[in-house]
């Protein structure tokens, strides 16, 4: 019997915000890793759709996943294929460069970010 991999805490939120975008919306890689937390991490937000299972893979929409560009990132020979098949089903129009106008496509999201702590200040007394 095969036992599951555990699924890291970045790889869980990545899952759970891909799975919130509407069809008919993509959202980028890098936008992906600012609203898991990790500005910086677009390539580990690639890893993770790449390691999803085929049950989850049916649970979360990796094909409304695209790079900064707008283009479908190569995977594999039929990946992109499937990709754009399942973004065109759900009606997102493609230029005839085959790029994604994100003005037009993407899913606009407010980032929320951890509330800054406010303490209060120490006031120093002057020295006497």
């Amino acid at each position: 019997m095969r036992r599951a991999r555990a699924v890291s805490p970045f790889f869980r939120a990545v899952y759970r915000i891909v799975r919130r975008v509407p069809a008919g919306r993509v959202v980028t890689y890098g936008q992906v890793a600012e609203l898991a937390g990790r500005p910086r991490a677009a390539r580990a937000v690639g890893q993770a759709l790449r390691a999803l299972g085929e049950g989850r893979e049916r649970a979360v929409p990796w094909h409304r996943v695209v790079n900064a560009s707008g283009k479908i990132s190569e995977r594999d020979l039929f990946g992109a294929e499937i990709q754009r098949e399942r973004l065109e089903a759900e009606g997102v129009p493609f230029e005839v460069d085959g790029r994604i106008d994100l003005d037009e496509a993407r899913w606009v999201v407010p980032i929320r970010r951890a509330p800054v702590s406010r303490q209060p200040r120490a006031r120093t007394q002057p020295a006497t």
